[in-house]
């Protein structure tokens, strides 16, 4: 049975009141999640509270979801919205990356963006943008699915995903000339 397949499976026992697929679905999507929370608000534990709020939620609501197929992009919605309520209680309490990340230190031009320096470009892009990417590359959504969860059509994500490389590029090229 295909990932997808599985997954689409354990919603609906989740759905039925099978409490351990719900667990199941809980332990595959998880530290996924409280990632992306992290991305949005810059602060852990405002995270991890938005995460729990949105699992709770999702718990309620599990039955109102006609598609299975639909419940990864349901999750990850429902985690955005969460965190954006987080941040709008807690306005000025945010911590940027460029904080957390630790930047090595190159003694030749590197040719390549290390993880952590990738991570504080990304963290330099518009927040539309920064999602788009975050969903697409890191948690591996369909363009599909990322549409359901920003609310927005896929051709605006399409545009997103290439406005945001294009600023990486750009971001890259001057972080490059810093170097030199």
């Amino acid at each position: 049975m295909s990932e997808r397949a599985t997954e689409e499976h354990l919603v609906l026992q989740a759905q039925a009141g099978n409490a351990k697929a719900f667990e199941l679905l809980y332990r595959s999507y998880h530290a996924s999640l409280v990632r992306f929370a992290f991305r949005l608000c810059g602060n852990e534990q405002m995270a991890c509270d938005a995460v729990q709020d949105a699992w709770i939620l999702i718990a309620r609501k599990l039955g109102d979801l006609h598609t299975p197929s639909m419940f990864r992009a349901r999750v990850f919605k429902a985690v955005r919205w969460r965190t954006t309520d987080y941040m709008r209680k807690k306005a000025n309490h945010t911590v940027p990356l460029d904080d957390v990340a630790q930047e090595s230190a190159a003694t030749e031009k590197p040719m390549w963006a290390t993880s952590s320096q990738l991570g504080t470009l990304i963290n330099k892009l518009p927040d539309v943008e920064k999602q788009a990417i975050h969903l697409f590359y890191l948690e591996e959504l369909k363009l599909t699915e990322i549409a359901a969860v920003l609310e927005v059509p896929t051709g605006t994500i399409k545009s997103r995903l290439n406005r945001a490389r294009g600023r990486l590029k750009t971001l890259m090229e001057g972080e490059e000339n810093d170097i030199d």
